[in-house]
């Protein structure tokens, strides 16, 4: 609890003021990461490999934006920061520790944003929502990477929609999540798009207590590479059972409608 007090008094200053409402999730998804870190190895180095994999075969690297690039454990910066002109980093918070290892690093070429990606505050005021809108304005800009931010979209949208009854989940988050694919498939560049479709909860004895879509009903694209993701193992929420998200790795994305 000590770390993780210092890490968010730590980012706090250096978050925009919209954004710091967000930074306790960060920070406990952090230190989760941390107690998880054998059980989410696999994970990693299978969303890493990915990204590795889908930039070998392009022949522009010169600018790069990592959407959801949170602890950076799921991307593999240094490897990008080598091959690309430009490294653009896009998240709500950069946590002070993430902040901390890229000044120890020093890549000149990193760059850091703070965004919301979600599109919620369009769609609430009835507005036709592009939320990946500004990278048409990155110059040169040759692969973007959706890294694990997609469901994420529809979970803290859905959280929101419930606590201030702004409006009804079942409608507007399918349209988030629409607009992001949509988004990175209406771009000219290469995409990579990483992200867990479902999740189960399931008992020691296989039993399955809850299977949930957390793409909300929209269809993903064809998944190039799926792997299972142990987000909860044993012992981490309840020592009686553990949660599993399945996820998809793909570039091949094309636009659709809701």
């Amino acid at each position: 609890m000590i770390l993780e007090a210092l890490q968010y008094a730590a980012t706090y200053p250096v978050t925009p003021k919209p954004f710091r409402p967000f930074i306790r999730s960060s920070v406990n998804l952090w230190a989760r990461a941390g107690r998880c870190a054998k059980d989410w190895a696999t994970h990693e180095a299978q969303c890493q490999t990915f990204v590795r994999e889908t930039v070998s075969g392009m022949k522009e690297r010169r600018t790069v934006v990592v959407l959801g690039s949170g602890l950076l454990r799921d991307v593999p910066l240094a490897f990008l920061s080598k091959t690309f002109d430009t490294v653009v980093l896009v998240d709500l918070v950069h946590l002070a520790s993430v902040r901390l290892w890229l000044s120890a690093k020093r890549p000149r070429n990193v760059r850091l944003i703070s965004r919301d990606l979600s599109g919620l505050d369009d769609v609430l005021a009835g507005r036709e929502t592009e939320p990946l809108s500004f990278l048409r304005q990155v110059p040169y800009l040759d692969l973007v990477i959706s890294a694990n931010i997609l469901s994420q979209i529809g979970v803290g949208a859905t959280r929101r929609l419930e606590t201030d009854k702004s409006g009804d989940a079942t409608e507007v988050v399918p349209k988030l999540i629409s607009a992001h694919i949509n988004g990175l498939a209406g771009l000219p560049c290469t995409v990579a798009l990483l992200t867990d479709t479902r999740y189960r909860v399931s008992e020691r004895s296989g039993a399955v207590l809850e299977d949930t879509d957390l793409l909300c009903g929209i269809t993903p694209p064809p998944a190039a590479q799926s792997w299972s993701w142990p987000v909860a193992p044993f012992g981490e929420e309840s020592r009686d059972y553990q949660v599993v998200h399945d996820v998809i790795a793909t570039s091949a994305l094309s636009r659709f409608s809701v």
